[in-house]
């Protein structure tokens, strides 16, 4: 008897082993892409315009949104800031190429856009009308991959 125990007991063991090693259900993922956010600031004057390039990593939307535009003179009230161009385009290393342009973009509005390929692209924001009667203070947020 001790034989067929002897016998068995490598099998049981085998058993028990296998059974502990249950296959997953779960399917690996991989991870996606990671938003990245540039924020751009300076001052708008008369006629201004101001190109702040960045790269997008991998295809999908872009996002700018004009976070301030207000008077640079800080005694004066924000709602005197007036409307200004806000646009998303392709940068050359010297020249920012509008694709998607606003030209009466507010504090607070946005320019959206979908690249489908990776490289260098810019915002750039611009006295649209030639209104600016004094110098703007802005900033610019970009959402992208």
């Amino acid at each position: 008897m001790n034989r067929s125990l002897a016998r068995l007991a490598p099998l049981a063991v085998l058993l028990l082993v296998a059974g502990g090693c249950k296959g997953s259900e779960e399917t690996p993922t991989e991870p996606g892409p990671t938003q990245l956010v540039d924020t751009f600031s300076g001052t708008l004057s008369l006629n201004g315009a101001f190109s702040h390039p960045f790269t997008v990593t991998t295809a999908g939307s872009m996002l700018a949104t004009l976070i301030v535009l207000k008077p640079a003179d800080e005694t004066l009230p924000p709602e005197s800031a007036v409307p200004v161009g806000l646009a998303l385009g392709t940068w050359n290393g010297s020249i920012c190429q509008i694709v998607l342009a606003n030209d009466v973009t507010k504090q607070g509005e946005v320019v959206l856009a979908n690249s489908t390929a990776v490289g260098d692209f810019c915002v750039r924001i611009y006295d649209a009308a030639g209104t600016l009667a004094l110098p703007q203070a802005y900033q610019i947020v970009v959402d992208h991959f």
